[in-house]
């Protein structure tokens, strides 16, 4: 007769194949978490390293700010010491022609003209004075035409001055007039 086994074998297939399935899926499961640790940790190791050299990025630049802010001061202060010194230079450049300029007035002034103010703005002088005429105030003007110092005189007012009593001038003209002034070339400065 055949041998007819009645255990339940199949029913410990099952189980041993469940078994195994278990053990399997969790040794999955644990590979796989040993994986994503080992994954998680050199994530955070290049993050660690990232944060490092951004640390050292950001100190770095933080002492060149510092030096830029440097240079920007001293060339805001080598700004400065040129603009001093372009004064000084225009100051003694210029001193001889303040000089010239007064020679020059002096040259121009007719007997019988004197001047009451000078007031400069400038190239723009403003002079203020009394004459014994009115000629004589068209000679001072026609002189200072014609100096190579001076350009464009303009007679802004002429009226009759109040005499003094301690002169002996009858009538004089008191006036106003502008003029600007011009260096000429250096050939004929000298």
């Amino acid at each position: 007769m055949a041998r007819i086994n009645l255990l339940p074998w199949r029913e410990q297939l099952r189980e041993e194949r469940k078994r195994e399935f278990i053990v399997l899926l969790l040794g999955v499961f644990i590979i796989a978490a040993g994986i994503i640790i080992m994954i998680d940790r050199s994530f955070r190791a290049d993050i660690r390293y990232q944060q490092a050299r951004n640390d050292f990025l950001r100190r770095e630049i933080m002492v060149l700010d510092a030096r830029v802010a440097e240079i920007d001061e001293l060339k805001e202060q080598k700004a400065q010491i040129s603009s001093r010194m372009e004064v000084i230079q225009d100051l003694q450049g210029s001193r001889p022609v303040i000089v010239r300029i007064f020679d020059e007035m002096v040259k121009a002034l007719p007997t019988g003209v004197y001047f009451n103010s000078l007031q400069r703005e400038g190239d723009r002088l403003q002079i203020e004075g009394i004459a014994e005429s009115n000629n004589k105030v068209s000679e001072l003007m026609r002189r200072l035409d014609d100096s190579e110092w001076f350009v464009n005189p303009s007679l802004q007012q002429i009226s009759a001055a109040a005499a003094d009593a301690n002169s002996d001038q009858r009538q004089s003209n008191a006036f106003s007039l502008t003029l600007f002034m011009q260096s000429p070339e250096r050939g004929e400065e000298l």
